[in-house]
This record gives structure tokens, sequence and C-alpha cells, in this order.
């Protein structure tokens, strides 16, 4: 008898807008294969400490925290937000950040 807890993020949404998830530790309650035409599906009932119970396919009930849209690179850990080399300088002529 495996007697391991497995924890998925809730992935439950907080707001009308669907923007803010729960994210809260979802416990696995059970696990169980559903089969489909490419194979057995690894599929689960979670449930988080709020309440939010989900049950299907863990790859539909797991979701990337920080996704990045098409055509963008990763953030880094660097600045959120950094200006191209060319906008350094302004139609003032001055350089970026240079205020004499």
């Amino acid at each position: 008898m495996d007697t391991s807890v497995m924890f998925l993020d809730c992935p439950a949404y907080m707001d009308e807008h669907g923007a803010v998830r729960c994210g809260l530790p979802a416990a696995v309650e059970y696990r169980y294969a559903v089969s489909s035409t490419d194979g057995p599906l690894e599929s689960a009932k979670i449930r988080c400490p709020l309440g939010h119970c989900f049950n299907g396919p863990v790859e539909s009930l797991t979701w990337e925290k920080d996704p990045t849209p098409p055509g963008r690179a990763p953030r880094s850990d660097g600045p959120a937000v950094s200006a191209p080399a060319s906008a350094a300088t302004s139609d003032t002529g001055l350089a970026g950040g240079d205020v004499s």
C-alpha cells in the first residue's frame, strides 16, 4: 500500500476574469487511469484546503504559474521591463538618463 501523498497546485480561478488562480496545494485523493485512443491517461481527483475539487486527467489539472506568451523569451531574474537599445536616446537628443 502506497502511503505517500501527492500534491498539485489548485487550478481553480478566483476571479470572474479568469486571471487569478487559487494555487494552494491540492491533495490527490485518488489516482486512476482512463482509456483513450492514444492509450491510458493518468487521472486524479484533487481537493485543496478551500474545498475546490477537480477530477480528470493530470495533464488537464496542472498549469504554468508564469506562462510565457508565444514568441516571447521566458522571464529572467532581471528587471521585469527593459527598454530596447534604440530607445536609449530620446527625441531631445539626450542619452538615456543624462539630464545635463
